[in-house]
């Protein structure tokens, strides 16, 4: 509960959300942008719950002028199922609230005007943010579902390939029907600029992915996947093989035939403790 009522002392409202306060009231649509930062507000913290839940670091949880967004300082080496459980407790706060709106409707207690809009924004959210889009919850799944199979990096790379694709069919689906939806189009320029700063930092976040497995806690329970290599390889191409939710003993060959296996704790300290960025497997199976 303590850790619960902590995260009310993350909540951080963008400056330039008070402008647009000002210009609901002057505008007469102070109720309706009420309901819809409420409602936000409620998906963000549910992500914010789940994650304390966890004890994942719960940076912040920030209301912007065109959404919300809950900041994890975790860097991709929690176990899939709990960062799944944490992406879906967002969109799964629209079924109670729609729930909860139908009941008080039906008691009398909530007019027919809030009860329409409370229930259009509810589902307009919950909708969008299912969008196989990166960083919307969608495209979270869509990131968890590749790192099944997939290396870090090249999950991580085809979820912000799949965005790009899924953000420009949205673009102009929208563009034949709402062209002059304002508030639509921030938030598409917002995930446009997401995508790209993503896509620029993508060596950067996969060294911190690297940085927080060797670093971070080691207590989780981790699927075996052996990675089989060569003698010749460089570290940082097995690097890039690593997998989330995989620990990978490395089974070194030469010429067909195994020839000795390495930890990847070992290939971890080697690059970032003895700092051999250009060292080669078989440098740290034979030293001398």
């Amino acid at each position: 509960m303590t850790n619960f009522l902590s995260l009310f002392r993350k909540i951080y409202i963008h400056p330039l959300l008070w402008g647009v306060v000002a210009i609901a009231v002057m505008t007469a649509h102070f109720i309706e942008l009420s309901l819809l930062l409420l409602i936000i507000f409620i998906h963000e913290l549910g992500h914010a719950a789940a994650a304390s839940f966890f004890s994942w670091r719960v940076k912040k949880i920030s209301i912007l002028p065109f959404g919300g967004v809950a900041e994890m300082d975790e860097h991709g080496n929690r176990p899939l199922k709990e960062e799944a459980i944490v992406t879906l407790a967002g969109p799964i706060q629209h079924l109670w609230l729609i729930a909860a709106a139908l009941l008080l409707n039906k008691a009398g207690v909530m007019s027919e005007f809030i009860f329409t809009h409370f229930i259009q924004f509810n589902l307009m959210i919950l909708m969008f943010n299912l969008l196989p889009i990166w960083p919307l919850d969608g495209g979270k799944f869509i990131f968890l579902w590749l790192s099944l199979r997939e290396s870090f990096p090249k999950a991580f790379k085809l979820t912000l390939i799949i965005s790009i694709i899924v953000v420009f069919v949205f673009t102009c689906f929208m563009l034949m029907i709402e062209p002059i939806n304002l508030n639509l189009w921030i938030v598409v320029s917002y995930i446009i600029f997401t995508l790209r700063y993503e896509w620029k930092q993508s060596r950067y976040i996969f060294i911190r992915f690297l940085m927080e497995r060797y670093y971070g806690k080691k207590n989780e329970l981790r699927k075996l996947k052996p990675l089989i290599v060569e003698a010749d390889e460089l570290v940082i191409h097995v690097l890039e093989r690593f997998q989330r939710g995989c620990k990978h003993p490395i089974i070194v060959e030469k010429d067909g035939n195994e020839t000795g296996s390495l930890d990847e704790n070992e290939l971890l300290h080697a690059y970032f403790a003895e700092k051999q960025i250009t060292a080669k497997i078989g440098d740290l199976l034979y030293p001398y």
